[in-house]
């Protein structure tokens, strides 16, 4: 598989603080992106978003705006999925690129993050999904692969989808679909199952039915 790092882009070379609006302008004509980067000499600056670009007077140097930049960014060293994080936390289709050292190296395009996380084991190895919650302080992750393991399962992937003081919320994938022992297994340890599953509904559907018969027995 591919390292992340293999799809550092510089099709597009990062414009220079010195350029006009209107070249930024033009730019975000020839591609779909919502920021483009901006360097002074070999310095990065910010990015430049393309609702500014819309706003600013085309003859402005970009120099005039440098302030109203924005200023995110990854390191080249960062993994796929904070990666990913970066790409939704500042509402953007293109990250720059920086090593440990603040150089600019080029920039990652949403489209190909999604394509590397497409091809994780996450994504492409077959399997189920369970996303569980349990209080914050109280769940392990040595706990939850026993869980799995015990049930001659093996996990894929797993993260912490969502996370509070109280409760946190992980999804798990896992080596095969059919998997109501697990569920139950994760019941008994005081995990609460988020995600719903069809073994997990007919069981619900038949405790209807039980439930049901035992009071049209008891009338």
């Amino acid at each position: 598989m591919d390292k992340i790092t293999d799809f550092i882009n510089n099709q597009y070379k990062a414009l220079q603080v010195s350029a006009t609006v209107a070249d930024a302008s033009d730019l975000f004509l020839d591609v779909n992106y919502s920021h483009f980067p901006i360097l002074e000499q070999n310095v990065f600056l910010g990015s430049i978003a393309k609702e500014d670009a819309d706003i600013f007077l085309s003859t402005d140097s970009i120099d005039v705006h440098k302030y109203n930049l924005t200023r995110f960014y990854v390191r080249n060293d960062m993994n796929w999925f904070d990666v990913l994080e970066e790409f939704s936390k500042n509402h953007t289709n293109l990250l720059p690129v920086l090593d440990d050292k603040n150089n600019y190296l080029g920039f990652y395009e949403l489209d190909d993050v999604l394509h590397f996380f497409n091809e994780t084991t996450f994504v492409k190895e077959d399997g189920g999904t369970i996303v569980i919650e349990k209080e914050t302080s109280d769940f392990t992750f040595s706990q939850i692969c026993q869980i799995v393991e015990s049930n001659n399962a093996k996990i894929l992937g797993v993260f912490i989808s969502n996370n509070s003081v109280t409760k946190t919320e992980i999804t798990l994938k896992i080596s095969q679909s059919n998997f109501n022992e697990i569920i139950q297994t994760f019941r008994r340890y005081n995990y609460t199952i988020l995600s719903e599953h069809q073994e997990d509904a007919y069981l619900a559907d038949l405790k209807d039915r039980s439930d049901y018969l035992n009071k049209y027995l008891n009338i």
